[in-house]
Protein backbone atom coordinates (compact mmCIF):
# COMPACT_ATOMS: atom_id res chain seq x y z
CA UNK A 1 0.00 0.00 0.00
CA UNK A 2 1.41 3.49 -1.24
CA UNK A 3 1.78 5.64 1.79
CA UNK A 4 3.66 8.72 0.67
CA UNK A 5 1.11 11.58 -0.03
CA UNK A 6 2.61 12.76 -3.25
CA UNK A 7 2.37 9.42 -4.57
CA UNK A 8 -1.13 8.94 -3.47
CA UNK A 9 -1.87 11.78 -5.08
CA UNK A 10 0.09 11.00 -8.55
CA UNK A 11 -1.40 7.67 -8.52
CA UNK A 12 -5.03 9.19 -8.17
CA UNK A 13 -4.22 11.56 -10.97
CA UNK A 14 -2.88 9.09 -13.05
CA UNK A 15 -6.36 7.14 -12.70
CA UNK A 16 -8.32 10.50 -13.87
CA UNK A 17 -6.17 10.28 -16.97
CA UNK A 18 -6.97 7.21 -17.53
CA UNK A 19 -10.11 7.37 -17.21
CA UNK A 20 -10.71 11.02 -18.86
CA UNK A 21 -7.90 10.86 -21.59
CA UNK A 22 -9.25 12.85 -23.92
CA UNK A 23 -7.94 16.32 -22.70
CA UNK A 24 -4.32 14.56 -22.46
CA UNK A 25 -4.64 13.54 -26.24
CA UNK A 26 -6.01 16.85 -27.58
CA UNK A 27 -3.74 18.69 -26.13
CA UNK A 28 -0.78 16.07 -27.13
CA UNK A 29 -2.05 16.08 -30.61
CA UNK A 30 -2.10 20.00 -30.85
CA UNK A 31 1.34 19.82 -29.47
CA UNK A 32 2.57 17.29 -32.19
CA UNK A 33 0.71 19.56 -34.87
CA UNK A 34 2.82 22.67 -33.91
CA UNK A 35 6.00 20.74 -33.98
CA UNK A 36 4.70 18.66 -37.26
CA UNK A 37 3.24 22.41 -38.88
CA UNK A 38 6.56 24.34 -38.19
CA UNK A 39 9.09 22.21 -39.43
CA UNK A 40 7.22 21.16 -42.74
CA UNK A 41 7.23 25.05 -42.87
CA UNK A 42 10.69 25.87 -42.38
CA UNK A 43 12.04 22.90 -44.40
CA UNK A 44 13.90 24.81 -46.40
CA UNK A 45 15.10 27.01 -44.48
CA UNK A 46 13.39 30.12 -45.68
CA UNK A 47 10.49 30.72 -47.41
CA UNK A 48 11.07 30.23 -51.19
CA UNK A 49 9.55 31.46 -54.69
CA UNK A 50 7.71 34.34 -53.17
CA UNK A 51 5.20 35.52 -55.61
CA UNK A 52 6.42 39.23 -56.91
CA UNK A 53 6.07 41.48 -60.11
CA UNK A 54 7.74 43.80 -62.51
CA UNK A 55 6.18 46.69 -64.06
CA UNK A 56 8.12 46.56 -67.90
CA UNK A 57 7.75 50.14 -69.21
CA UNK A 58 10.85 49.88 -71.47
CA UNK A 59 10.57 46.59 -73.23
CA UNK A 60 14.16 46.29 -73.99
CA UNK A 61 16.87 43.35 -73.60
CA UNK A 62 17.74 45.11 -71.01
CA UNK A 63 14.84 44.85 -69.28
CA UNK A 64 14.13 41.38 -70.01
CA UNK A 65 17.37 40.29 -68.98
CA UNK A 66 16.58 41.97 -65.60
CA UNK A 67 13.00 39.92 -65.30
CA UNK A 68 14.53 36.62 -66.06
CA UNK A 69 17.83 37.33 -63.57
CA UNK A 70 14.80 37.91 -60.96
CA UNK A 71 13.11 34.78 -61.70
CA UNK A 72 16.21 32.51 -61.11
CA UNK A 73 16.95 34.09 -57.93
CA UNK A 74 15.67 31.31 -55.45
CA UNK A 75 13.61 33.19 -53.11
CA UNK A 76 11.50 35.02 -55.39
CA UNK A 77 9.26 34.66 -58.16
CA UNK A 78 8.14 36.86 -60.72
CA UNK A 79 4.57 36.07 -60.97
CA UNK A 80 3.32 38.38 -63.60
CA UNK A 81 5.14 40.76 -66.04
CA UNK A 82 2.43 44.40 -65.79
CA UNK A 83 2.15 46.92 -68.53
CA UNK A 84 1.63 49.90 -66.31
CA UNK A 85 1.23 50.83 -62.51
CA UNK A 86 -2.22 50.59 -61.61
CA UNK A 87 -2.27 47.19 -62.62
CA UNK A 88 0.66 45.96 -60.29
CA UNK A 89 -0.85 47.89 -57.31
CA UNK A 90 -3.98 46.09 -57.32
CA UNK A 91 -2.33 43.01 -57.21
CA UNK A 92 -0.64 44.16 -54.32
CA UNK A 93 -3.86 44.73 -52.32
CA UNK A 94 -5.10 41.49 -53.82
CA UNK A 95 -2.10 39.98 -52.01
CA UNK A 96 -1.47 38.54 -55.15
CA UNK A 97 2.08 39.80 -55.54
CA UNK A 98 4.61 41.56 -51.95
CA UNK A 99 6.82 43.29 -54.19
CA UNK A 100 7.27 44.49 -57.24
CA UNK A 101 9.84 46.55 -59.58
CA UNK A 102 8.90 49.41 -62.17
CA UNK A 103 11.00 49.64 -65.06
CA UNK A 104 10.75 53.24 -66.46
CA UNK A 105 10.74 53.56 -70.35
CA UNK A 106 13.66 54.58 -72.18
CA UNK A 107 15.85 52.47 -69.27
CA UNK A 108 18.16 51.04 -72.27
CA UNK A 109 18.57 54.27 -73.85
CA UNK A 110 19.45 56.30 -71.04
CA UNK A 111 22.11 53.58 -70.23
CA UNK A 112 23.93 53.59 -73.61
CA UNK A 113 23.95 57.40 -73.13
CA UNK A 114 25.79 56.55 -69.54
CA UNK A 115 23.08 58.22 -67.66
CA UNK A 116 21.60 56.86 -64.69
CA UNK A 117 18.08 55.73 -65.07
CA UNK A 118 16.15 54.99 -61.69
CA UNK A 119 13.88 51.97 -60.92
CA UNK A 120 11.86 51.66 -58.52
CA UNK A 121 10.42 49.26 -56.01
CA UNK A 122 7.18 48.89 -54.13
CA UNK A 123 6.99 46.51 -50.78
CA UNK A 124 4.42 45.74 -48.94
CA UNK A 125 5.44 46.20 -45.56
CA UNK A 126 2.66 45.24 -43.74
CA UNK A 127 3.62 41.64 -44.39
CA UNK A 128 6.48 41.58 -42.34
CA UNK A 129 8.22 38.23 -43.08
CA UNK A 130 7.34 37.83 -46.58
CA UNK A 131 7.83 41.58 -47.10
CA UNK A 132 11.38 41.82 -45.39
CA UNK A 133 12.60 38.61 -47.43
CA UNK A 134 11.30 40.32 -50.95
CA UNK A 135 12.61 43.42 -50.49
CA UNK A 136 16.37 41.76 -49.66
CA UNK A 137 15.91 39.67 -52.61
CA UNK A 138 15.08 42.41 -54.65
CA UNK A 139 17.48 45.24 -53.15
CA UNK A 140 19.78 42.88 -54.01
CA UNK A 141 19.34 41.67 -57.26
CA UNK A 142 18.90 45.97 -57.87
CA UNK A 143 22.33 46.11 -57.11
CA UNK A 144 23.77 43.25 -59.04
CA UNK A 145 21.86 44.59 -62.01
CA UNK A 146 23.37 47.81 -61.51
CA UNK A 147 26.28 46.50 -60.97
CA UNK A 148 26.53 44.54 -64.20
CA UNK A 149 25.69 47.26 -66.38
CA UNK A 150 28.19 49.50 -65.44
CA UNK A 151 30.42 46.60 -65.89
CA UNK A 152 29.28 46.68 -69.60
CA UNK A 153 30.25 50.33 -69.53
CA UNK A 154 33.25 49.86 -68.24
CA UNK A 155 34.52 47.33 -70.73
CA UNK A 156 33.43 49.57 -73.88
CA UNK A 157 35.62 52.37 -72.23
CA UNK A 158 38.40 49.74 -72.37
CA UNK A 159 38.88 48.91 -68.66
CA UNK A 160 40.25 45.84 -67.32
CA UNK A 161 38.12 43.41 -65.27
CA UNK A 162 40.43 44.09 -62.30
CA UNK A 163 40.23 47.66 -62.66
CA UNK A 164 36.40 47.15 -62.96
CA UNK A 165 35.47 45.93 -60.31
CA UNK A 166 37.58 47.93 -58.48
CA UNK A 167 35.86 50.98 -59.41
CA UNK A 168 32.46 49.20 -58.96
CA UNK A 169 33.32 48.03 -55.20
CA UNK A 170 36.26 49.49 -53.85
CA UNK A 171 35.50 47.71 -50.50
CA UNK A 172 34.47 43.98 -50.29
CA UNK A 173 32.39 43.38 -47.46
CA UNK A 174 32.14 39.45 -46.32
CA UNK A 175 29.48 38.37 -43.96
CA UNK A 176 29.40 35.35 -41.70
CA UNK A 177 26.49 34.77 -39.95
CA UNK A 178 27.11 33.53 -36.19
CA UNK A 179 25.47 30.17 -34.82
CA UNK A 180 23.45 30.42 -37.90
CA UNK A 181 25.42 30.14 -40.78
CA UNK A 182 22.46 28.48 -43.12
CA UNK A 183 20.45 31.76 -42.24
CA UNK A 184 17.83 28.78 -41.60
CA UNK A 185 14.01 30.70 -40.42
CA UNK A 186 13.39 27.64 -38.48
CA UNK A 187 16.47 27.52 -36.05
CA UNK A 188 15.23 31.15 -34.91
CA UNK A 189 11.75 30.21 -34.64
CA UNK A 190 11.33 26.27 -33.98
CA UNK A 191 13.91 26.42 -30.58
CA UNK A 192 12.44 29.00 -29.15
CA UNK A 193 8.13 28.60 -30.07
CA UNK A 194 8.14 24.76 -29.89
CA UNK A 195 9.03 24.68 -26.00
CA UNK A 196 7.06 27.97 -25.20
CA UNK A 197 3.90 25.65 -27.06
CA UNK A 198 4.54 22.84 -24.63
CA UNK A 199 4.87 24.92 -21.73
CA UNK A 200 1.68 26.70 -22.43
CA UNK A 201 -0.31 23.44 -22.41
CA UNK A 202 1.58 22.33 -19.69
CA UNK A 203 0.44 25.76 -17.45
CA UNK A 204 -2.74 25.63 -18.91
CA UNK A 205 -3.93 21.50 -18.36
CA UNK A 206 -2.31 21.71 -15.06
CA UNK A 207 -4.66 24.86 -14.13
CA UNK A 208 -7.50 22.96 -15.23
CA UNK A 209 -6.71 20.03 -13.50
CA UNK A 210 -6.77 22.44 -10.40
CA UNK A 211 -10.11 24.25 -11.27
CA UNK A 212 -11.62 21.17 -12.33
CA UNK A 213 -11.36 19.66 -8.91
CA UNK A 214 -13.36 22.76 -7.52
CA UNK A 215 -15.71 22.15 -10.25
CA UNK A 216 -16.22 18.51 -9.18
CA UNK A 217 -16.43 19.36 -5.41
CA UNK A 218 -13.76 16.56 -4.61
CA UNK A 219 -11.17 19.11 -3.31
CA UNK A 220 -11.47 17.53 0.08
CA UNK A 221 -10.59 14.18 -1.10
CA UNK A 222 -7.94 15.48 -3.21
CA UNK A 223 -6.50 16.41 0.32
CA UNK A 224 -6.96 13.46 2.05
CA UNK A 225 -4.76 11.67 -0.44
CA UNK A 226 -1.82 14.54 0.86
CA UNK A 227 -2.18 13.83 3.91
CA UNK A 228 -4.22 17.69 4.31
CA UNK A 229 -0.55 19.12 3.12
CA UNK A 230 -1.38 21.52 0.07
CA UNK A 231 1.95 21.47 -1.02
CA UNK A 232 2.20 17.57 -1.33
CA UNK A 233 -1.62 17.68 -3.09
CA UNK A 234 0.02 20.17 -5.80
CA UNK A 235 3.20 17.98 -6.33
CA UNK A 236 1.36 14.74 -6.79
CA UNK A 237 -1.16 16.55 -8.93
CA UNK A 238 1.23 18.44 -11.23
CA UNK A 239 3.85 15.00 -11.76
CA UNK A 240 2.16 13.44 -14.47
CA UNK A 241 2.10 16.41 -16.47
CA UNK A 242 5.73 17.15 -15.70
CA UNK A 243 6.46 13.90 -16.68
CA UNK A 244 4.40 13.78 -19.92
CA UNK A 245 5.53 16.89 -21.22
CA UNK A 246 8.72 17.07 -20.41
CA UNK A 247 9.07 13.79 -22.41
CA UNK A 248 7.69 15.78 -25.49
CA UNK A 249 9.94 18.78 -25.12
CA UNK A 250 12.81 17.07 -24.70
CA UNK A 251 11.53 14.58 -27.82
CA UNK A 252 11.58 17.62 -29.82
CA UNK A 253 15.30 18.71 -28.41
CA UNK A 254 16.39 15.79 -29.69
CA UNK A 255 14.43 15.78 -33.13
CA UNK A 256 15.67 19.87 -33.94
CA UNK A 257 19.38 19.55 -32.51
CA UNK A 258 19.70 15.64 -33.37
CA UNK A 259 18.20 14.98 -36.81
CA UNK A 260 17.60 18.62 -38.55
CA UNK A 261 21.32 19.52 -36.99
CA UNK A 262 20.43 22.69 -35.13
CA UNK A 263 23.20 24.56 -34.01
CA UNK A 264 23.92 22.50 -30.24
CA UNK A 265 27.64 23.74 -28.91
CA UNK A 266 26.97 23.01 -25.22
CA UNK A 267 25.88 20.14 -22.86
CA UNK A 268 23.02 18.29 -24.19
CA UNK A 269 22.65 17.42 -20.28
CA UNK A 270 21.89 21.33 -19.36
CA UNK A 271 19.84 21.69 -22.08
CA UNK A 272 18.01 18.64 -20.64
CA UNK A 273 17.81 20.40 -17.00
CA UNK A 274 16.52 23.48 -18.96
CA UNK A 275 13.80 22.07 -20.81
CA UNK A 276 12.29 20.30 -17.46
CA UNK A 277 12.85 23.29 -15.46
CA UNK A 278 10.62 25.37 -18.12
CA UNK A 279 7.72 23.12 -17.86
CA UNK A 280 8.25 23.05 -13.96
CA UNK A 281 8.21 26.81 -13.86
CA UNK A 282 5.01 27.00 -15.92
CA UNK A 283 3.15 24.89 -13.37
CA UNK A 284 4.13 26.30 -10.79
CA UNK A 285 2.38 29.42 -12.58
CA UNK A 286 -0.44 27.56 -12.88
CA UNK A 287 -0.73 26.11 -9.70
CA UNK A 288 -0.58 29.72 -7.90
CA UNK A 289 -2.86 31.31 -10.42
CA UNK A 290 -5.09 28.01 -9.85
CA UNK A 291 -4.68 27.78 -6.69
CA UNK A 292 -5.69 31.63 -5.33
CA UNK A 293 -8.71 31.75 -7.75
CA UNK A 294 -11.59 30.70 -6.66
CA UNK A 295 -13.21 31.06 -9.22
CA UNK A 296 -12.85 28.20 -11.62
CA UNK A 297 -14.00 30.26 -15.01
CA UNK A 298 -11.50 33.62 -13.74
CA UNK A 299 -8.77 31.32 -13.05
CA UNK A 300 -8.67 29.71 -16.71
CA UNK A 301 -8.78 33.00 -17.71
CA UNK A 302 -5.70 34.70 -16.04
CA UNK A 303 -3.89 31.34 -16.99
CA UNK A 304 -4.66 32.01 -20.66
CA UNK A 305 -3.67 35.39 -20.10
CA UNK A 306 -0.69 35.18 -18.94
CA UNK A 307 0.31 32.43 -21.22
CA UNK A 308 -0.34 34.72 -23.83
CA UNK A 309 1.85 37.35 -22.53
CA UNK A 310 4.71 35.52 -22.41
CA UNK A 311 4.93 34.77 -26.26
CA UNK A 312 5.49 38.76 -26.24
CA UNK A 313 7.43 39.59 -23.25
CA UNK A 314 10.11 36.28 -23.82
CA UNK A 315 12.58 38.82 -26.00
CA UNK A 316 12.65 36.50 -28.89
CA UNK A 317 10.06 38.02 -30.79
CA UNK A 318 10.68 41.59 -29.96
CA UNK A 319 13.77 42.63 -28.11
CA UNK A 320 13.29 43.30 -24.66
CA UNK A 321 15.98 46.21 -24.98
CA UNK A 322 14.27 47.92 -27.34
CA UNK A 323 10.88 47.62 -24.89
CA UNK A 324 10.00 50.42 -22.37
CA UNK A 325 11.32 50.10 -19.09
CA UNK A 326 8.23 49.70 -17.58
CA UNK A 327 7.68 46.31 -19.77
CA UNK A 328 11.06 45.33 -19.46
CA UNK A 329 11.09 44.64 -16.01
CA UNK A 330 7.64 42.00 -16.73
CA UNK A 331 9.56 40.23 -18.72
CA UNK A 332 11.24 38.47 -15.96
CA UNK A 333 7.50 36.95 -14.74
CA UNK A 334 7.45 34.57 -17.16
CA UNK A 335 9.66 31.25 -17.73
CA UNK A 336 9.94 31.02 -20.93
CA UNK A 337 12.57 34.35 -20.89
CA UNK A 338 14.77 32.48 -18.68
CA UNK A 339 14.91 29.69 -20.74
CA UNK A 340 15.18 31.47 -23.55
CA UNK A 341 18.17 33.02 -22.14
CA UNK A 342 19.75 29.75 -20.95
CA UNK A 343 18.85 28.58 -24.24
CA UNK A 344 21.18 31.11 -25.82
CA UNK A 345 24.25 30.95 -23.38
CA UNK A 346 24.02 26.40 -24.02
CA UNK A 347 23.43 25.92 -27.39
CA UNK A 348 24.41 28.87 -29.04
CA UNK A 349 26.99 30.40 -27.40
CA UNK A 350 28.12 26.86 -25.68
CA UNK A 351 28.66 27.63 -22.01
CA UNK A 352 29.03 25.42 -19.01
CA UNK A 353 26.63 25.75 -15.69
CA UNK A 354 29.48 28.42 -14.60
CA UNK A 355 28.02 31.14 -17.01
CA UNK A 356 24.78 30.20 -16.99
CA UNK A 357 23.79 28.85 -13.53
CA UNK A 358 21.77 32.04 -13.00
CA UNK A 359 18.83 31.53 -15.18
CA UNK A 360 18.41 27.67 -13.72
CA UNK A 361 18.00 30.01 -10.53
CA UNK A 362 15.63 31.86 -11.86
CA UNK A 363 13.69 28.84 -13.13
CA UNK A 364 14.22 27.23 -10.10
CA UNK A 365 12.41 30.55 -7.83
CA UNK A 366 9.35 29.93 -9.51
CA UNK A 367 9.07 27.22 -6.93
CA UNK A 368 7.73 29.94 -4.79
CA UNK A 369 4.55 30.37 -6.57
CA UNK A 370 3.80 26.32 -5.96
CA UNK A 371 4.62 27.66 -1.98
CA UNK A 372 2.30 30.73 -2.56
CA UNK A 373 -0.36 28.84 -4.19
CA UNK A 374 -0.34 25.84 -1.66
CA UNK A 375 -0.76 28.54 1.28
CA UNK A 376 -3.90 30.22 0.01
CA UNK A 377 -5.26 26.86 -1.22
CA UNK A 378 -4.66 25.43 2.34
CA UNK A 379 -6.15 28.69 3.59
CA UNK A 380 -9.57 28.01 1.71
CA UNK A 381 -9.83 24.71 2.49
CA UNK A 382 -9.96 25.87 5.98
CA UNK A 383 -12.14 28.51 5.23
CA UNK A 384 -14.61 26.44 3.63
CA UNK A 385 -14.80 23.65 5.90
CA UNK A 386 -15.23 26.30 8.99
CA UNK A 387 -18.32 27.75 6.95
CA UNK A 388 -19.39 24.19 6.33
CA UNK A 389 -19.54 23.42 10.15
CA UNK A 390 -21.24 26.67 11.06
CA UNK A 391 -23.42 25.59 8.64
CA UNK A 392 -24.28 22.62 9.93
CA UNK A 393 -24.38 23.80 14.01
Amino acid sequence: MITNPVSRVFMRECKRLIRYPRYLVILTIGAVFSFVFFATMTDEGQPQRLPVGVVDLDGSYLSRRICHELDATPGVQVKEVFTNHMEARRAMQRGEIFAFYEIPKGTYNEVLQFHAPKFVLYNNACYLLAGTLCYKQLATMGMLAAGGVQREILRKKGYGEKAIMGLIQPVAFETRNISNPWINYGVYLMTTLIPAIIAFIALMHTGFSIVRERQRRTVKHWMKKAHGSAVYALLGKMLPYTLWYSLLALTANVVMFGFMDFPMNGSWLLMVANTILLIFASQCAACMIAGCINDPSLAMSVCTLYSAMSFSLSGFSFPIDAMPGFFQSFSWLYPIRHYFLNYTSIAINGNNLHQCWPYFCSLLAFGLLLLLGAIVLKWQVHKNTAEVERIKN
